[in-house]
């Protein structure tokens, strides 16, 4: 069953611990540090592939899509700490201190290497979640602040990230769902993604593809599906959540319709 622990007192940091395994897709409102206690964790961000273990520290930026699954290792569960930069006081920091670099409308996750200055910035937050009293919001501001130089002093490229405010505008459609139509989340946040309203984008979507949005999602994930399975040789319980679809049983019904045979009898030779 999965656990966050968000300590009302010191709600810019949390923690979260998953004793089985976890799959979902992720957007997040403000950009998040993450250090990695124990367990694994696996992304899908964009086209690339990340695994993170004990120990690992990466920056997953706002506003951009992402699929995680969590497990257990070593006999021990997931678990990770959070550290939230929230966009306004991202936004106050860079009007006092000079961006090194444009920022990047399509920013990438970063992962950092292992460094003292991380190691005893976490350590540093641990006995947060043992507070009885609110956290003052200086301190809130220092923790930010401490965070961000340490984060600026070992990636010279951190700017392009944490100061990148701009909000999701209305983009080109085709082009955000050719890149993105893996991910299971609601047509209304791809409709928030692209910069438009539901009915907005069920319309402009139908001007783009000549098809329903559902009719296209379908058919594109099982053509990603078939891909990795005949020409990576994956099996099917490790392709059909990385390809859109809630569980194996619904991939395996519609795999069979769309194509005429299950996925098993791909991977057998029809």
């Amino acid at each position: 069953m999965a656990e966050r622990q968000v300590n009302r007192y010191a709600e810019n940091v949390l923690t979260c611990s998953e004793n089985q395994q976890y799959r979902g897709e992720m957007v997040l409102d403000d950009s998040a540090l993450v250090r990695i206690i124990s367990g694994e964790l696996k992304m899908v961000h964009g086209d690339r592939h990340y695994t993170f273990g004990a120990g690992d520290t990466f920056l997953f930026p706002r506003n951009q899509l992402s699929t995680m699954m969590k497990n257990g290792k070593d006999g021990k569960p997931y678990k990770a700490v959070i550290m939230r930069l929230t966009t306004a006081y991202l936004r106050d920091y860079y009007t006092k201190n000079e961006v090194l670099l444009e920022p990047a409308h399509s920013p990438e996750m970063l992962c950092f290497d292992k460094t003292p200055l991380l190691d005893s910035f976490f350590a540093s937050i641990f006995p947060y979640f043992e507070l009885d009293n609110q956290l003052p919001e200086k301190l809130v501001q220092i923790k930010m602040e401490e965070a961000i130089e340490i984060l600026r002093s070992i990636n010279p490229h951190i700017d392009r990230v944490l100061s990148d405010f701009s909000e999701a505008g209305k983009i080109n459609l085709a082009d955000f769902m050719e890149k993105n139509y893996m991910f299971n989340i609601p047509l209304e946040k791809f409709s928030h993604l692209t910069g438009r309203s539901l009915t907005t984008f069920k319309r402009d979507f139908k001007k783009a593809f000549q098809t329903s949005p559902q009719r296209w999602l379908t058919r594109k994930r099982l053509e990603l599906a078939h891909y990795q399975l005949s020409e990576q040789q994956r099996k099917p319980v490790d392709v059909y959540y990385e390809t859109g679809f809630e569980n194996l049983s619904h991939f395996s019904r519609a795999f069979k319709s769309h194509f005429g045979y299950t996925p098993t009898a791909l991977l057998q030779g029809k």
